[in-house]
């Protein structure tokens, strides 16, 4: 019984066409990804700035006839589904050229097409057996379970990020509090040594 479950889902999983990608946009820089698509076809983008700066960057999706699909200036995160006018080369790019020092760094994932039916007869009159039906539960649990994974991931890689970014703080503030308290020391000491001196310059000016 288990077999053709996961033969199934094994199926299912081989017609799934998604690009997931993390990837450094520099300051004052564009980065762009291009995709060949038919007619017809349903695309999704998601997206999110896990480090730098104020954690956003601009967007826009262009067809191939360069006309703007979508276009958001200094987003955190933001999704975008459209379905294809015509045959062509579409273009997603994200934009840091507002920032003239923040690097940032961007995960995106983009799919494209409908999701595969799991059975050939899941839309017929039929009604699905009970090893049809647990496999359709199991399909529906691991997307979710895929879903909240990819959350994971990125609120984990953003928040280490940002305690990287505070312990480094706090060490450069810690160096910089240990050389005033330096500097300080060595004043205090010279400044004592001379009130000692002019004690004994008055002595000897006196005898």
């Amino acid at each position: 019984m288990r077999h053709p479950c996961l033969l199934i889902l094994a199926v299912y999983i081989a017609f799934i066409n998604a690009t997931e990608l993390t990837f450094e946009l520099p300051d004052n820089e564009k980065q762009c990804f291009y995709e060949d698509l038919e007619q017809g076809i349903k695309f999704d983008i998601d997206f999110q700035v896990i480090a730098g700066g104020n954690y956003d960057v601009d967007c826009f999706v262009t067809d191939p006839m360069n006309n703007m699909l979508y276009q958001e200036r200094k987003k955190q995160y933001d999704s975008f589904s459209h379905t294809t006018t015509m045959k062509g080369v579409y273009k997603v790019c994200f934009s840091n050229e507002f920032s003239t020092f923040s690097h940032k760094t961007v995960y995106l994932d983009f799919r494209t097409g409908e999701d595969a039916r799991l059975l050939p007869d899941m839309n017929g009159a039929t009604a699905l057996t009970q090893m049809e039906s647990a496999c359709l539960s199991i399909h529906e649990i691991l997307k979710v379970v895929s879903d909240s994974q990819t959350w994971y991931r990125l609120r984990e890689a953003q928040d280490r990020l940002r305690a990287e970014d505070l312990n480094e703080r706090v060490h450069i503030w810690s160096i910089g509090e240990a050389i005033i308290l330096f500097v300080v020391c060595i004043g205090q000491v010279l400044m004592l040594k001379s009130f000692f001196n002019d004690k004994k310059a008055s002595v000897a000016t006196s005898t």
